[in-house]
């Protein structure tokens, strides 16, 4: 994502970058290398790598997480160029925010000969739109599927057939009703079920931050579970670069995601990255550097992605900061994420060779 947050937030990400500094420095020219999935001299042993989209998100863990080794990677983003890793094996990165950032960035680390990625859990953690007829402000959830809502046609929704709800459709479709070739190959993810079982069921039950802004905020909304305190959930995860509000808009990301997973999937967050981040990991799996069996995916509610009745869709989409959801949802992702990157650090010997049995 991070969603609706880019222009109100930029000066947030600088400060919580400026005035937070590493307690020691790795040199950033290694002679490290791979050949065929296989690091030799000293890559840097990763178990949990904490995939962060900008400045606050990446805040949220390296108050808490630290002391931390900074190390310069080359081809990250200029504004986020260093991976965080602190003595447990813990590191954080920050891709930039929207697809383009997202895949440069996640593919620079991917390869980057510092780092023996090949056991390292990842755990894609951000911000995120909330559909309010599976969340609410301040939920977390797990995801199954990643679905990319930008891989359509779309025709002007004022010029739409009868019957339409949106303008838009699959690519090389004829109706909205109808399934596409998925001829991009990035449509659709399905994360390693194991994996986003465990992690719910070390974190499903963990109380999360509530603030009265946000609970004014949700009690706008007549129906469950937007009016209800926020919970940590399991529902799916789309993709789409541009900020979007309404219900229609909703309506069909709903729809988009249950065609694209033969009706399995449910959305429920809204943001940027995560299929372009997904693909940039999956290309490294190819070469062994990365196991995507080990990619979880979270995201938090900062705000709505559709008006409450009697509001419009302007002003859901242009107060969207007022919603108050900003700071409890970055609060949230350490909340519900933490016990699984702490599940795994602990109990290394566990998790080492893979998700372990229940």
């Amino acid at each position: 994502m991070p969603i609706r947050l880019a222009s109100l937030f930029a000066a947030l990400a600088l400060a919580g970058c400026a005035s937070w500094s590493p307690t020691a420095t790795t040199p950033t020219s290694q002679d490290t290398t791979f050949e065929q999935g296989t690091p030799r001299r000293a890559a840097r042993p990763v178990k949990v790598m904490i995939v962060t989209m900008f400045g606050p998100e990446a805040k949220t863990w390296l108050e808490r997480l630290g002391p931390w080794d900074r190390i310069a990677v080359a081809g990250l983003s200029p504004d986020y160029p260093d991976v965080h890793c602190n003595r447990d094996g813990v590191c954080v990165m920050t891709t930039g925010m929207g697809h383009t950032n997202a895949a440069a960035s996640a593919m620079a680390l991917a390869f980057a000969p510092q780092f023996d990625l090949r056991r390292a859990y990842f755990l894609i953690a951000g911000i995120a739109g909330v559909n309010p007829e599976q969340g609410t402000l301040g939920s977390t959830a797990w995801s199954d599927y990643l679905v990319d809502f930008g891989l359509q046609w779309e025709i002007d929704g004022d010029g739409r057939p009868a019957g339409w709800r949106t303008g838009y459709l699959g690519i090389n479709t004829k109706d909205p009703t109808q399934t596409p070739a998925l001829d991009y190959h990035t449509e659709v993810f399905r994360l390693n079920p194991r994996l986003t079982d465990a992690a719910w069921m070390l974190s499903h039950d963990i109380a999360l931050a509530d603030t009265p802004g946000m609970q004014a905020a949700r009690a706008k909304y007549r129906d469950a579970p937007a009016n209800r305190p926020p919970m940590v959930i399991r529902c799916d995860s789309v993709s789409d670069d541009t900020w979007w509000s309404g219900n229609a808009l909703g309506a069909r990301a709903s729809d988009w995601t249950r065609e694209l997973t033969g009706n399995k999937g449910v959305y429920c967050m809204t943001q940027q990255e995560d299929n372009a981040t997904f693909e940039a990991l999956k290309r490294a799996a190819a070469t062994g550097r990365v196991d995507l069996d080990r990619v979880a995916v979270l995201r938090a509610g900062s705000d709505f992605d559709r008006p409450y009745r009697g509001e419009s869709n302007a002003d859901n989409l242009l107060g969207y900061a007022g919603q108050g959801g900003f700071a409890p949802a970055l609060e949230n992702l350490f909340r519900a994420g933490n016990p699984v990157v702490q599940t795994i650090v602990t109990h290394w010997s566990d998790w080492r060779d893979g998700v372990p049995a229940r």
